[in-house]
């Protein structure tokens, strides 16, 4: 969402690049640049405003720190109160006093049924309670109906509501019936409306009276732009709102609602909704949503969604199997569908620090992600045993497993290779022996891979930021980018007169 942003901004400090030291004129010229992109993005002009006043502040009475170029302390500066732009510190729900109740409000159509379910969802998981939704949309039947297509899709409660009862006695009689159901989480759905409907108004005002919320969220649609901040306003001007979450940021909004929403309205950004999966729902952390907004990458979300796949008893389990040269293609297709889950490849590369501006550069050589399916399409055509131990695999089991995933044998017969030739290559890494042989091309294989629990190779600092097993993915097409004199494209005539050269410097040493 914030992609347009983060292309002007980049753009922007590129500007400032070269420049001996801040003075007003470049710094006036950077943040005349800054304005420019955050009201592109639709960040309220007002918020605008304050936001450069204070950098500018910053900027004319900050010394550069040693360790830092001019440009890069403005982009320090930018990111600090972007942080405080977005809200400072993360806020989470309260959840001290059991039952937790929370109640959803907002206009119709910004997504109040689905985030509810994936709150649900995410309090069951992360915060271990009990949830018991509550269907108290009584003008729109579909409402719920989905609610509880929803709730069966979780496995958790939710009340019997219908469309002839009234949503006051609706919230009030489930916070006993979630009681008898042994539910420590009740989540209040309510209608959709426009903040102008003085009746509908009323009856949130009543709902919350009956049932004392420790949280009440307005659910906005981060499409809507400044109109949801406004929006946000009316609300709680009525119900004092505890937070916001805004639905719909893996869509094109310019994100400027995200922006304003905390300075505008004083209430934290929450959650944000990514998608339309139950798992779909983020806490909404501002220090890290300003690293994405200027190209600094997320390496923590990137990490915790790594945990998130894996227990720690199947890293080690994994770990002990690779360190045996057991890693079959079994666990390999585990794997290649746990980093599936994390997400596409291209928003794992926009999380890792400096690679964001690399997948736009590409260009039309986009992440194989086609080549991913492709892979796992010939595994999957296998059986159980023949993905347990690849080397039973004949000619007449892989005509049978082409044909059965639609490639060709000659597909079939490059990837049972690469794997074997991996397999050898860890065997010697995790061996600590012998020459490593170059790492084979395996679409969708990151490269680089360092198994979790084993001892890595030397790698960058960038790649030891990232998540254990998550390596870079392996960029067909772009060459060796691999040092070494081979690979600069040097005739085997002059390496051989530099070897001999190498020997008699040698020999002459020993005499």
């Amino acid at each position: 969402m914030f992609d347009s942003l983060t292309d002007r901004l980049s753009e922007a400090f590129r500007k400032m690049r070269g420049q001996a030291h801040l003075d007003e004129n470049n710094i006036q010229e950077g943040l005349r640049e800054v304005r420019l992109a955050l009201l592109e993005a639709d960040v309220n002009f007002k918020v605008v405003k304050d936001f450069i006043d204070r950098v500018r502040d910053k900027a004319l009475g900050a010394d550069v720190l040693r360790s830092l170029t001019p440009g890069q302390q403005m982009v320090k500066l930018v990111h600090d109160e972007l942080v405080e732009l977005l809200g400072g510190e993360q806020k989470g729900l309260d959840l001290r006093r059991k039952p937790v109740k929370i109640m959803l409000v907002g206009l119709q159509g910004s997504g109040k049924t689905t985030t509810i379910a994936k709150l649900a969802n995410l309090l069951r998981g992360k915060h271990k309670l009990k949830p018991y939704l509550v269907p108290a949309d009584v003008y729109r039947p579909a409402a719920i109906e989905q609610l509880h297509v929803l709730a069966k899709q979780l496995g958790v409660p939710a009340y019997p509501s219908t469309t002839d009862m009234n949503p006051v006695d609706i919230c009030a009689d489930a916070i006993k019936k979630a009681a008898e159901a042994g539910c420590d989480a009740i989540l209040f759905d309510t209608a959709g409306r426009l903040h102008v409907d003085e009746v509908l108004m009323e009856e949130l005002s009543a709902i919350k009276a009956a049932c004392s919320p420790q949280e009440i969220l307005f659910v906005a649609d981060a499409m809507t732009g400044q109109d949801a901040v406004t929006v946000a306003q009316a609300f709680d001007l009525r119900l004092d709102l505890s937070g916001v979450v805004l639905t719909k940021m893996d869509g094109d909004a310019r994100g400027g609602a995200a922006l304003s929403i905390k300075s505008v309205t004083g209430k934290s950004l929450k959650f944000v909704g990514l998608g339309e999966k139950l798992s779909d729902l983020e806490v909404f952390h501002p220090d890290r949503a300003a690293s994405r907004i200027l190209g600094m990458g997320d390496v923590m979300t990137l990490i915790e969604k790594a945990q998130g796949t894996m227990e720690q008893a199947e890293a080690e389990k994994l770990a002990a199997k690779m360190q045996q040269a057991k890693f079959d293609l079994e666990d390999f297709l585990t794997q290649m569908r746990r980093m599936r889950k994390i997400g596409s490849l291209e928003s794992i590369l926009k999380m890792v620090p400096g690679m964001g501006g690399m997948v736009k550069k590409m260009g039309d050589m986009q992440v194989p992600e086609k080549e991913i399916d492709k892979t796992e399409a010939i595994i999957s055509s296998m059986t159980k045993k023949e993905r347990q131990e690849p080397s039973i695999i004949n000619a007449s089991r892989r005509a049978r497993i082409a044909k059965g995933c639609g490639m060709t044998v000659g597909e079939v017969n490059a990837l049972l290779k690469n794997f074997e030739q991996m397999n050898k290559m860890m065997q010697q890494m995790l061996g600590g022996g012998g020459k490593q042989p170059k790492m084979p091309k395996i679409p969708g294989m990151p490269a680089g891979y360092t198994p979790p629990g084993s001892k890595p190779q030397p790698r960058s600092a960038m790649q030891n930021s990232m998540a254990p097993g998550l390596g870079m993915p392996d960029m067909g097409g772009m060459g060796d980018m691999g040092g070494g004199e081979a690979k600069k494209g040097l005739s085997k005539k002059t390496l051989a007169e530099r070897k001999k050269k190498k020997m008699n410097k040698k020999q002459r040493k020993k005499r």
